[in-house]
């Protein structure tokens, strides 16, 4: 694992990259998260010989939040900003992985830039059958550090005091969504609230990339029917289920072994067609 920092419009944004090689692959993580929640996919993908990298978003993780520009970011924004990340790695081309937030900015990835982006692992996307849960979910979350900001500053800097030590993986992802800046939690979220959420359908349906887009049942905040929509408008997309929304994280081994598979797939020769075009549609 090899830490790094990448400047982007003034923010520091920090990422991680792991193993070598010329097959490169970046993993996006969710709202409020991380780039800690993508490590141990990233670590599976390095040791197949690709050389993956995370990367904590503006206002998250160990990348700068500064209060002053944080409300203006939205889907292109950060979508922009990893695109900067990669050019200042000089890595031209990548396998785009994103979950929740992640999978969203993965899609304006490839709709803004489509050369630089290989593939893609869409997991959890939240687009239109999000719109009402999600602004439910994380509407408590913006109003604990808006109206009771001294007490979420408490509880964020408690956190903070707490050593970095070995925990479990479900741990460390809880104490790191404690330890967020309040200030920072409420400016992200008014910058989705208020900015360009996702490509629309249009764009979507013209991102020709191969897809592996991953969906579960029973959440609200990322119904399974944005992904199964998504599946059946991208022209060169596969839809797999998740048992639950934690299972590539807690118990990954299946879900693991498809993505592996699907990356190994979009840098054989026959990811892409002679002419340059996508490939038939996968089997659903």
């Amino acid at each position: 694992m090899a830490p790094g920092y990448a400047t982007f419009e003034g923010h520091r944004l920090a990422y991680e990259t792991y193993g070598r090689g010329k097959r490169a692959v970046v993993l996006i993580h969710g709202l409020m998260m991380s780039a800690r929640m993508q490590e141990p996919l990233a670590l599976a993908l390095a040791e197949d010989g690709n050389m993956t990298i995370t990367i904590d978003l503006a206002g998250h993780g160990k990348s700068d939040g500064h209060r002053d520009h944080l409300y203006n970011w939205d889907i292109p924004r950060y979508a922009a900003a990893v695109d900067s990340v990669l050019e200042d790695l000089e890595i031209t081309q990548a396998v785009v992985i994103g979950t929740s937030l992640g999978a969203n900015i993965a899609l304006q990835l490839a709709t803004d830039n489509p050369k630089r982006v290989r593939g893609l692992v869409i997991e959890m996307p939240a687009l239109e059958n999000a719109m009402i849960g999600g602004p439910l979910f994380f509407t408590p979350f913006a109003a604990l550090a808006e109206w009771a900001e001294p007490v979420a500053q408490v509880i964020s800097g408690t956190a903070r005091l707490i050593p970095e030590r070995p925990m479990p993986f479900g741990a460390n992802i809880l104490l790191d969504l404690v330890k967020r800046d309040p200030k920072s939690t409420v400016d992200i979220l008014k910058g989705l609230f208020y900015g360009q959420i996702a490509p629309t359908q249009e764009q979507r349906r013209n991102i020709t990339q191969p897809a592996l887009v991953i969906g579960h049942h029973h959440d609200p905040i990322h119904p399974y029917n944005d992904a199964k929509d998504l599946a059946a408008l991208m022209p060169d997309a596969t839809l797999i289920d998740a048992n639950s929304i934690a299972e590539l994280r807690l118990t990954p081994a299946r879900i693991t072994g498809e993505v592996i598979d699907f990356v190994d797939d979009c840098w054989s020769p026959k990811a892409v067609g002679k002419n340059g075009t996508a490939r038939k549609k996968r089997r659903a």
